[in-house]
């Protein structure tokens, strides 16, 4: 089954998830869940596709729960609300508002339920081991946020997200390139981190200075990197005062929404940010924009609605003992427990193609 099947659902949903913002209301009303449920289902015939065979009285109900509903998470929440609903499978959404001892409540809850899969955007990546043991024999599929020590992963705890190691790459190609076609093998750069200890920045990090490396620059720090949380606000406050302070060449971020903080900052200061390579990650609205407009350079596509799609798949196979990519076009990895959603290079060329995605 394509994503594209999904497009039509998806576009219906969006809003659904968007409301609730970054989850940032008060009390059990913020937490309120989404039922996808529909008529139909209850009457749904078994068919000679995998998935909806075994949607149709074998999976029963299933759970996922959100980290928080960000803009990024509502898109995978829609995602998976419209396969659920593709499907004829019973999807409850849940957000934990950050709090990891609200989601392993949901979890116990879902448990208690009798679900045989529940579908987890983490909190906190160290704590898979906890939520493990809190889901006793459920099935557990992660999603976007993988565990730190993939070891828990096995046959009943699983990984689907894209691989982290990719977007940073295709960010440190394209610099490479970009300063090769000036004729600079040496460049300062700014380094905007998300969330120190997050297993995204270390590995955005990382594999954005290895590909500037195996590119033949010579990369080096203009200054310690800035700790900006993922956070657009936080992003520009921190570089505003390092940008006609210090010497640089670009700026790298691991996100679009921090990358999005350093553009304002040079445009507060006078600066046209068309004159400074800028990469980012996500390929969010708004970063997309800002590509077209020239502002940023270029991003990289995470694909929140085939995270989505992918999850609910995964848990539906797992709950009835079927290949982990069973009805979908993605691949596994060596060890058969993580699936992979593929990162995707957006620059001005090709930015329209993900309009709508």
């Amino acid at each position: 089954m394509k994503r594209r099947v999904l497009a039509g659902l998806l576009a219906g949903v969006l809003a659904l998830g968007t409301l609730a913002g970054c989850g940032g209301g008060s009390g059990d009303d913020a937490a309120a869940t989404t039922d996808s449920t529909t008529e139909e289902s209850a009457d749904a015939e078994a068919s000679d596709d995998g998935a909806e065979e075994a949607a149709d009285g074998e999976v029963g109900d299933i759970t996922m729960i959100l980290a928080l509903r960000d803009e990024f998470l509502s898109t995978l929440e829609a995602g998976a609300i419209a396969a659920a609903d593709e499907l004829g499978i019973n999807l409850t959404t849940q957000d934990a508002q950050s709090d990891t001892s609200k989601l392993l409540q949901f979890v116990e809850t879902a448990k208690n339920d009798g679900q045989k899969a529940i579908i987890v955007n983490m909190v906190d990546p160290e704590t898979a081991s906890q939520v493990i043991e809190a889901a006793g024999d459920m099935k557990v599929v992660f999603v976007n946020r993988p565990p730190v020590d993939t070891s828990v992963l096995n046959e009943n705890a699983v990984y689907v997200g894209s691989d982290e190691m990719q977007s940073g790459k295709y960010q440190g190609e394209w610099l490479a390139e970009h300063f090769k076609a000036e004729g600079k093998t040496d460049i300062k750069y700014i380094l905007l981190n998300g969330t120190i200890g997050n297993v995204s920045t270390t590995n955005r990090t990382e594999s954005c200075l290895q590909a500037l490396k195996d590119n033949g620059i010579n990369a080096t720090e203009a200054t310690a990197p800035l700790a900006a949380d993922f956070d657009r606000a936080t992003a520009q406050d921190m570089i505003s005062p390092l940008l006609t302070t210090t010497e640089y060449d670009c700026i790298i971020s691991n996100n679009d929404a921090m990358a999005l903080g350093a553009i304002e900052a040079l445009n507060a200061q006078g600066i046209d940010p068309t004159t400074v390579p800028i990469v980012g990650v996500d390929a969010t609205v708004d970063g997309r924009q800002a590509v077209k407009d020239g502002s940023l350079d270029m991003t990289v596509f995470q694909d929140a609605n085939g995270q989505g799609y992918g999850c609910l798949m995964a848990a539906a196979n797992l709950a009835t003992g079927k290949a982990l990519n069973d009805g979908t076009e993605y691949e596994l990895d060596e060890t058969g427990n993580i699936m992979w959603v593929p990162f995707e290079p957006v620059t001005a060329d090709n930015v329209g193609d993900y309009d709508g995605r």
